[in-house]
Formats: structure tokens, C-alpha cells, sequence
């Protein structure tokens, strides 16, 4: 198979022969991995139980398909990724918020799903052949697994789809083992002695919504572009890419992350998963375990790297996509070593997805209301003035930069940061907030109202909006 050589460039209408059923297998078999089904033990760590973690994370992850799967019609429409298609809104220039929340995004997941895939896959090896548990054998296993990572990620969308169609049927098979291999453990009870991460059962209840139900769907914020750009909306109607689009994030994120609730109850995983999911194995799932661990990670985190190596091109124009990738592997890397030698796997992830998801929810919202606005009526060609080093353009607008949307998002992501509680940091507007966290709600409610209420309709991602005429950069 040919490695591919596309970047964020338009794609060519020939070549957009993907489809719906390839949208929900990519959605579904890149997410059965254990970068996402650790989410499901996160409710478990904050001290709820079966019902509530059950509900907490089918809510958030509801309410955040409801946002996000939206966004897949903006790239059918301009046949490159979301964050190259933000430009529309934000100025051809002003795209790279885009970029930069998508590079930051997939960069946290992709060192996540390392670092769980990797404890485990050590953990494993441990019981089974004796290897020490130690920094250098977890420092090696999480260098293996990013090369094999990085090797898919360069070869790009293809094998991607391909790995991910077989994964979404042998990791089903596997999950679905699993269930029988931790039966005997299970309780619907909380962990003992794991008392309300917050101090109170509803306080906790949101905070699980949207740490590990909602944090899911915004992930693909900047992602599900590069999965449509490659669908074409001559064959397909938007509405059949959006049901896709909702049925592959639903299914996708719930069945990885509620089968991480029900293993992290059975191992009384309270401070830890992926030490206590070894430790409660049977020897006969050890195997199946080490199987989930590497293909799954391999898989998710080669989808994740793959977008990382596009927002990196976006941003960085003269640079390949091969060797975008292969810059954000060796820092995914050295995240990944910095997160399991200086932090604990709860603090580290509670804060890096509270905190992204205030800053990504409003540019989410922004380009909503811009895609809304224009009717899905885009000028692709203008699109890529910033990647051609040209000047001008329907999307030129003020030197390539929307000031108005840019404004929007930056209050907006302001909003959230001061509305946000994490175990490192909590907001001063918490104090109005009665110390319950509802930074992505205001978050998305005030950059998108006040991009709604500076931009007037019709001149903010029209394809009629300050053009002018191409012209090279000196």
C-alpha cells in the first residue's frame, strides 16, 4: 500500500470513494482501546458507582455527540480537514486556532492512550514472563508502540481505515471475553474508601459528565474532517453522514468506556486502572489482554497521530505530512515519559480534559454557526490561500485573520478557563458557579453568542465575504 502523499489540500473528487459504513467503522474500531476505556473508570475514581457512572457518562457523551457530529458535514462540504475549513470563519490565517486546538487535542490523547496501553501491556508481560516493572522497561514499551503508531500514522488514512475495520470486529470479540473474564469481581457498588472526588454525589455526578462523558465527543472536534474530507456529497447526503457520524461516536465511545467502569469495579481499581485490571485478570484472558493492549493502541493512537501530522502541516505549510507526523510521535513520546514519571493518571487526566474542553467547545460552536449561516456553501479554492502562500480570497478578510470570530473564541476560552475545576486548578468564577464546573457550557454560550452577535449575517463564512483577488506572497 502506497504511503499517502495528501496533506490538508482539497481532495479531488475521484478520490472521496469513502462512505458512510466507513465512517462508523473508523469511529468504532479506532476507539476500542484502552485510551478510552480508561475513561470509563474515571466516575469509578471519583467515587461513584455503578448507576451513577453509568449515567453521568451516557449523558455527557449524549449531549456531546449532539455538538460535535455536526462538524462532519463542514468537511463533505469542503473535501479538506476542520481545521483548514475553519478558515471560512476565522480567516485563512485565523484557521490556525484551529489547528492549535486540534494539534493540543490529539497530541493529550494520543500520549494517553500511550501511557494506559503501554502500563498494561508492561503490566501483562510481568505476570507472564516475569519483565520488571520498571522505568526502563515501561520507557521501551511506550517507544515500541509510538513506532508502531508513527509507522501507520505516515502510511495515512488507508491502512488507517483498514486497521480500524479489523479492530472494530476483534476488539469487539475481545471486550466482549473480557466481560466473562472479570465476572466473578463485579459489584455495582463504589469502591470502598473512595468518598466523592468533590464532597457531595451531584457536584462529583457533573464532574464524571464531563470529564468522561462529554471530554469523548469533543475530542473529534478537530478530527472527524479528516474521515469526511474523504466522503463525497454526490453519493451521499448529509443527513446519512450525520446519522453515521452519531452512531459511530455513540457506539464507539460508550461500549469502550462502560466496559472500563465494569472492570474498573471489579478490580477496585480506585487510584488506579491499569495495575489493578492485570492484577484481577485470570491468567487465561492475560493474552487476550496484551492483544487489546497493543493492537488497540496502535489503532487509536494512529488515527490520533494522523490528525496531529495535519494540523502540523496546516500550520507549518512547507512541511511534509510524513515529517509532521513523525515531530508530533517523538513529542507524543516525551509526553507520555513526562505523564508516568511526574503525575498520577487521575489528576493528569482530569485536567488535561477539563481544560481542553473549555478551550475547544467554542471554536466547536463558532463553526457551527458558521457552517449554519452559509447554508454549507463554501469556495474551496479559498480555502487554501494560507497553504499555497498566497494572499486574498472569499476568506482573506482582515491580513487572513477574522478579528471578530478570533475575539469570540478567545473570551469564550477565557470563560471556561475561569469557569473550570480540576485538581490543579480551579477558576474564580466558580465562586458564581456554586463551585460546580460548567466551564464548557459557558464557554460555548459565550463565544458563540458573541460571535453570533458581532458578525451580521451573511459576513462571516459566506463565500461573497471580503474577496478579493488571489496573489502570491513576495
Amino acid at each position: 500500500m502506497p504511503t499517502e502523499q495528501r496533506g490538508v489540500d482539497t481532495v479531488p473528487e475521484a478520490e472521496r470513494t469513502s462512505g458512510p459504513r466507513d465512517l462508523v467503522s473508523i469511529l468504532l474500531g479506532s476507539n476500542l482501546c484502552l485510551g478510552v476505556i480508561v475513561f470509563g473508570w474515571l466516575p469509578v475514581s471519583f467515587g461513584l458507582g455503578l448507576w451513577a457512572s453509568v449515567t453521568s457518562v451516557v449523558t455527557g457523551t449524549l449531549v456531546g455527540v449532539a455538538v460535535t457530529a455536526p462538524l462532519a458535514l463542514i468537511s463533505l462540504r469542503t473535501a479538506t480537514n476542520l481545521s483548514t475549513s475553519s478558515g471560512a470563519f476565522f480567516g485563512v490565517r485565523g484557521r490556525l486556532v484551529g489547528s492549535v486546538v486540534g494539534l493540543l487535542l490529539s497530541l493529550g490523547y494520543t500520549a494517553l492512550t500511550l501511557w494506559i496501553g503501554g502500563d498494561v501491556v508492561v503490566g501483562v508481560l510481568a505476570r507472564l514472563t516475569g519483565l520488571p516493572a520498571n522505568g526502563a522497561a515501561h520507557a521501551v514499551v511506550y517507544a515500541l508502540l509510538a513506532a508502531c503508531t508513527a509507522v501507520g500514522a505516515v502510511y495515512g488514512y488507508r491502512l488507517l481505515l483498514r486497521l480500524s475495520r479489523a479492530l472494530a470486529v476483534g476488539m469487539t470479540a475481545l471486550l466482549a471475553v473480557g466481560l466473562v473474564a472479570y465476572a466473578g469481581d463485579f459489584t455495582t457498588a463504589a469502591v470502598p474508601d473512595t468518598p466523592y472526588l468533590l464532597g457531595s454525589f451531584w457536584p462529583t455526578w457533573l464532574l464524571s459528565a464531563v470529564a468522561a462523558g462529554l471530554s469523548g465527543p469533543v475530542a473529534f472536534i478537530t478530527l472527524l474532517g479528516d474521515y469526511t474530507r474523504y466522503v463525497s456529497p454526490e453519493r451521499h447526503s448529509a443527513r446519512t453522514v450525520w446519522r453515521a457520524t452519531c452512531l459511530g461516536l455513540v457506539v464507539g465511545l460508550l461500549v469502550p468506556q462502560l466496559f472500563g467502569t465494569y472492570t474498573a469495579l471489579a478490580a477496585r481499581g480506585a487510584l488506579d486502572y491499569a495495575g489493578p485490571l492485570v492484577a484481577a485478570s485470570p491468567g487465561w484472558y492475560l493474552v487476550p489482554l496484551l492483544v487489546a493492549a497493543t493492537a488497540g493502541t496502535v489503532g487509536n493512537a494512529g488515527l490520533m497521530l494522523y490528525s496531529m501530522g495535519l494540523d502540523l502541516d496546516a500550520i507549518l505549510p512547507r512541511a511534509t505530512r510524513a515529517r509532521a507526523t513523525l515531530v508530533v510521535a517523538a513529542a507524543a513520546t516525551a509526553f507520555v515519559l513526562l505523564g508516568h514519571f511526574a503525575s498520577d493518571a487521575q489528576t493528569a487526566m482530569t485536567s488535561f480534559v477539563l481544560l481542553l474542553t473549555a478551550i475547544g467547545t467554542p471554536w466547536a460552536v463558532i463553526a457551527l454557526i458558521g457552517h449554519a449561516r452559509c447554508g454549507g456553501v463554501y469556495d474551496p479554492e479559498a480555502l487554501q490561500v494560507y497553504n499555497r502562500r498566497s494572499r486574498g480570497g472569499a476568506y482573506w478578510f482582515s491580513a487572513g485573520w477574522h478579528p471578530r470570530a478570533t475575539a469570540s473564541w478567545a473570551i469564550g476560552a477565557a470563560v471556561g478557563l475561569a469557569a473550570v475545576s480540576t485538581p490543579l486548578y480551579e477558576g474564580p468564577l466558580l465562586a458564581l458557579t456554586g463551585g460546580i464546573d460548567c466551564s464548557f457550557v459557558l464557554s460555548g454560550i459565550a463565544g458563540g453568542a458573541l460571535y453570533a452577535a458581532l458578525t451580521p449575517h451573511g459576513a462571516s463564512g459566506t463565500v461573497t465575504a471580503s474577496e478579493t483577488p488571489l496573489r502570491m506572497e513576495p
